[in-house]
C-alpha cells in the first residue's frame, strides 16, 4: 500500500500543470475617426453635379463658377454626378431623368413594347416606326433667357436638396456670370452650414477653392 501512494504521488507531481485561461487582452481606446455626412444628409452626398441646359446659355456659366470655386465638381457623363443642376421642375424634368437614368424594370418594359409597337408599323414609313418617345432637354440652351430660379436635383432620391433664386439682370455675358457667382456662393454657404451642423470639418472641394464653410 505505502509503495502504491508513493507511485500515485510521483506520478501527480510529474502530470503537467494546465495552462492558465488565456485572459482577453483589454480594448484599445476607440479610435477618434472623422465625422462623416449623415445618411439622410443629401447635400452633403454630392460631390459630382451634372447641370442641365439652360436658357441663356446659363448652365455654361454655373459650369464655369463652380470649377473654378471647386464647389463641386462638375461632370458631362451624366452617369458620374450625385446629383442634377436644371432650372426647371416638372413632367419635363422627370422624364429627362428617366432618360438619363432609367429604371432598369422600366426600361425592359419600354423595350419590348416598342418592339411590339413597331411589328404593328411595319408597313408605315420608317421615321414614324423609329420615333422617339422620351423628351429630351437639348443641349445649348442658346434659345429662351435664363428663369433665375435653380434646382439641386437628388439623382437617387430625385428630391430637390436645394433651390436659388438669382435672375440675371440681362443676357449680356457679364451679367450672366454675375449671377453664375452669387448663385453658386449661395450653394457653398448651403454646404457649408449643413456640414458644421453635421460636424463634418470639410466639404466637396474646400481644399481646392479656400474657401471655409464657416
Amino acid at each position: 500500500m505505502l509503495h502504491l501512494a508513493i507511485v500515485l504521488m510521483l506520478q501527480q507531481a510529474a502530470a503537467p500543470v494546465p495552462p492558465a485561461a488565456a485572459q482577453p487582452a483589454p480594448a484599445p481606446p476607440a479610435a477618434v475617426q472623422a465625422a462623416t455626412p449623415a445618411p439622410g444628409n443629401e447635400l452633403l452626398q454630392v460631390k459630382n453635379v451634372y447641370i442641365l441646359p439652360m436658357g441663356s446659355s446659363f448652365d455654361q456659366f454655373l459650369a464655369n463658377r463652380l470649377t473654378r470655386g471647386g464647389v463641386l465638381q462638375v461632370v458631362t457623363d451624366p452617369a458620374k454626378a450625385d446629383a442634377v443642376l436644371t432650372d426647371r421642375i416638372g413632367k419635363g424634368l422627370e422624364a429627362k431623368l428617366e432618360e438619363l437614368y432609367p429604371d432598369p424594370a422600366k426600361k425592359a418594359a419600354a423595350e419590348a413594347q416598342a418592339a411590339k409597337e413597331k411589328e404593328k408599323e411595319e408597313d408605315r414609313d420608317s421615321e414614324r416606326s423609329m420615333q422617339i418617345h422620351s423628351t429630351p432637354l437639348e443641349r445649348g440652351g442658346s434659345g429662351g433667357r435664363a428663369k433665375g430660379t435653380l434646382f439641386l436635383v437628388h439623382r437617387g432620391s430625385r428630391n430637390v436638396i436645394w433651390s436659388v433664386y438669382e435672375a440675371p439682370r440681362t443676357t449680356r455675358p457679364n451679367d450672366l456670370d454675375d449671377a453664375a457667382a452669387v448663385v453658386v456662393s449661395n450653394l457653398a454657404s448651403a454646404i457649408g452650414k449643413e456640414a458644421k451642423a453635421a460636424g463634418v470639418a470639410t466639404v466637396p472641394g474646400a481644399r481646392k477653392s479656400g474657401w471655409k464653410p464657416w
